[in-house]
Formats: C-alpha cells, sequence, structure tokens
C-alpha cells in the first residue's frame, strides 16, 4: 500500500483499470465519446485515447462536445477540448445548440438537445456505441433524486450500465471537414446549428457493418457509461497525474438545482453510512430485482393474452386471471398495456396506480369500467380487461372535445 493510499487519497486509474473500462469495445467500427470539458468527460477522452493507441487495430474514436450556448465561456471550453482532442490524435467536432432557449425546464431541454446531436453523430460516424462520463457519484446523485419524486423500483435502479441510445431530435449534421462551416436545421420551430473542425471525422462504416466481428449484427446504438462503478475523485486525481487541465462548470455549484443540493448533502450521509457506493449498491440490486419482474410479467401477459400482443391491435386480458395477479404485476401489466397502446408519452406511476386501484375495486362480475389514460382506453368486462387507444380528441373551433362532449351527454367516462 503506498503512502496515499495509507492516507485515503483518490489514486489514479491504473493501467490494468482503465483497459477493464473498455473491454467487449475492440470489435466496434466506431465509438462517440461525449466530451463536455469537465473533469470526469476529460478523464473518458484521455483514457478512452490511451487505450486506443495501445492497440494495433480497432474503433475509430469521434469526440463530440455539445455548446449549449447557456455561459459565455461555453465556447472557449469547446475549443479547449478540442485541443486536447488533437493534441490526444482523436477525431472533434463541436455542436452548437442555438436559438431561443425555453424559459422553464432548460435542464431537460438541453438534456435532449444534447442526446439528439450526439445520436445524429453516431449515426453519421458509423459508430456502435456512445459513451458517456457519468460516474458513481451520479449514480447515486440519482438514485437520491428519485427517492425523492418518488420513483419506484424501476426508477430508483438509477442508470444502466448499457442501454440502446434514447434519440430525442433526429437532426442531420454535416460531415466532417477540416474547416469549421456551419449547418443550420429547424425542427419543431427551433434552430440548431451544428459546427464542425479539427481532425477530420472518421469515414463512416455501414451502420454496425461488415467486418465488426463480434459487433456485426448488431442493430441499435448502445449508451454506455464505463464509469458508473468508478467515483469521480479517482478521475480528476488521474488527470491530475497526467496533468490534464478540464473546466469546471459553474452550475455544479448552483443551489438552485436539486442535484446540487443533494450533492451538498452527501458528504453527511456518508458518515451515516449512506454513502456514494451504498446508494449504488442498491440501485443494483434493485435493478436485479426488476429483471426479475419483467420475467414475470412477460408470463402473465402470455398465459392471460388471448393473442399475441401487436402494436396495432387493443391488448386484452382474460379478467378474473388478472384480478388475481399480485398487485405488483397486475400494476405492470396494466402500464405495459398503456404504453404500448397509447399515444400520449409517458405513462406517470402515481396516476397509473390510481387506476390500477379504481380498476381492482369493479372486480369482473361488479359491473362495467371505463377510463383513459396516456392516450389509451382502459375497459373492464365480465370477461375481459381491454387496453385499446383512446377517441381523438377534436378540437375545433366552438367545439367541445370528445372527453368534455362525452361530459355534456351525461357519459360514465372520467
Amino acid at each position: 500500500m503506498s503512502a496515499a493510499e495509507a492516507a485515503g487519497r483518490p489514486q489514479p486509474l491504473s493501467a490494468a483499470e482503465a483497459k477493464a473500462l473498455f473491454a467487449g469495445l475492440a470489435c466496434a467500427p466506431a465509438l462517440v465519446l461525449a466530451i463536455s470539458g469537465g473533469p470526469d468527460s476529460t478523464a473518458l477522452l484521455l483514457l478512452a485515447a490511451r487505450w486506443r493507441a495501445g492497440r494495433k487495430r480497432g474503433p475509430e474514436l469521434l469526440a463530440v462536445t455539445i455548446d449549449h450556448g447557456l455561459r459565455a465561456e461555453s465556447a472557449a471550453e469547446a475549443k479547449q477540448v478540442a485541443r486536447l482532442a488533437r493534441r490526444l490524435g482523436v477525431a472533434h467536432r463541436i455542436l452548437r445548440w442555438s436559438g431561443k432557449k425555453p424559459k422553464t425546464g432548460l435542464q431537460e431541454k438541453a438534456r435532449q438537445a444534447r442526446y439528439g446531436f450526439l445520436a445524429e453523430a453516431a449515426i453519421e460516424a458509423g459508430a456502435s456505441h456512445l459513451l458517456t462520463a457519468h460516474t458513481l457519484d451520479d449514480q447515486a446523485e440519482t438514485v437520491l433524486m428519485r427517492l425523492l419524486r418518488g420513483s419506484g423500483p424501476a426508477g430508483l435502479g438509477g442508470m444502466a450500465r448499457e442501454v440502446p441510445l434514447p434519440t430525442f431530435l433526429p437532426l442531420p449534421l454535416p460531415s466532417g471537414e477540416r474547416s469549421t462551416r456551419e449547418a443550420r436545421r429547424v425542427r419543431g420551430g427551433r434552430r440548431y446549428e451544428a459546427a464542425t473542425g479539427g481532425a477530420p471525422s472518421p469515414q463512416p462504416s455501414p451502420p454496425w457493418g461488415e467486418g465488426a466481428g463480434q459487433c456485426a449484427g448488431q442493430m441499435k446504438i448502445i449508451l454506455l457509461r464505463p464509469f458508473l462503478d468508478v467515483p469521480k475523485a479517482r478521475l480528476i486525481a488521474t488527470l491530475r497525474a497526467a496533468k490534464i487541465p478540464f473546466a469546471d462548470d459553474p452550475s455544479n455549484a448552483d443551489p438552485r438545482f436539486t442535484r446540487v443540493r443533494l450533492r451538498a448533502l452527501l458528504p453527511a450521509l456518508a458518515k451515516e453510512g449512506l454513502g456514494a457506493h451504498r446508494l449504488a449498491l442498491l440501485a443494483r440490486r434493485l435493478r436485479r430485482a426488476e429483471a426479475a419482474l419483467a420475467v414475470a410479467v412477460d408470463k402473465a401477459a402470455a398465459e392471460l393474452s388471448p393473442h399475441p400482443w401487436s402494436d396495432t391491435a387493443a391488448v386484452e386480458l382474460e379478467a378474473r386471471g388478472f384480478a388475481a395477479l399480485p398487485a405488483e404485476l397486475g400494476l405492470r401489466l396494466l402500464g405495459r398495456a398503456v404504453a404500448r397502446v397509447g399515444n400520449e408519452g409517458t405513462v406517470e406511476l402515481a396516476k397509473l396506480e390510481a387506476l390500477y386501484a379504481d380498476l381492482t375495486e369493479k372486480r369482473p362480475g361488479r359491473g362495467r369500467f371505463r377510463r383513459t389514460l396516456a392516450g389509451a382506453m382502459v375497459a373492464l368486462t365480465p370477461d375481459r380487461l381491454v387496453v385499446e387507444r383512446a377517441p381523438v380528441r377534436r378540437r375545433a373551433s366552438g367545439a367541445l372535445t370528445t372527453r368534455r362532449r362525452d361530459r355534456h351527454k351525461g357519459s360514465k367516462l372520467r
């Protein structure tokens, strides 16, 4: 044990630890690295570049920096990342989110824009994976935030190490060029700019394509968080040992944001035994339970459905069998059916629980039942629980919506 370890000081990641973080990616045609310039993502750029430099063959690397235009320093920070990427031999691209910014929900809208840009960059590069620098500390903060919001087991499971990349905003990007150029796209009333520069981007391979070894045939871009079990302090120690500078976003210390306030509480919680490692352990255990519950819901759906589920037909379930399910399985099966059929976005857990509570009070043989949730109509008869697309709510000038018209006529729909 070194003197630093004995003193409890964070240690840089060893070469063997760093190599293990990228295990399984050697067959990928290309990897996109999400690099903001902060300590976590700068460490991702450094370690990925070292890993790739130590291989004779392997994936092309493309570092992408999103300049949200929310701070005066962001453009300079993006250029600093470009200089570091050039020094490390990694292709780099700066993408700018321009135009009018929303006055509410700014962080969420910025996140959506960021993932939209990153998704398109990955598609254009022929990348199989997008790598982000979420750390053990980020996982702990996520679990605490979801605990405050009353999340169920799925939410408290935190972030997974690997998930299919969510594509929020499909924005075409310009092809890579050595000279910077601007491209503007208008989608949904919002304007975006994409700037490319620095080293040339890797030539697009056939997406997830030929010659990719074990990766051949993969049909989705994977969002990978290789640092999810790594404390932030160790990444900072790694950068300091390599004498690599990094930016410090002041919003990370702004108490107006919930995540920042929770971050300030973590040291006190750690003294009581609820540190980042313990919260991450809770998340892993809940994800394990979530996987088991998903299998049980699959089985229930197969046993209670008279025909296979499709994207166009209504979902039907045998009513008495549904009523006999344990509450958690019944709730999840109902939620899955509503999400499959509905067209109004995410099914909120609290609303789903309220619907399930109402539904279970109307046991088969105790009268008919009709409710709507998230664009789906849920109806219960003595024999069947049917979930189908809710009628369209028409909003013509001077006309009532379908829901209001039904209420006006004394319908029991509510």
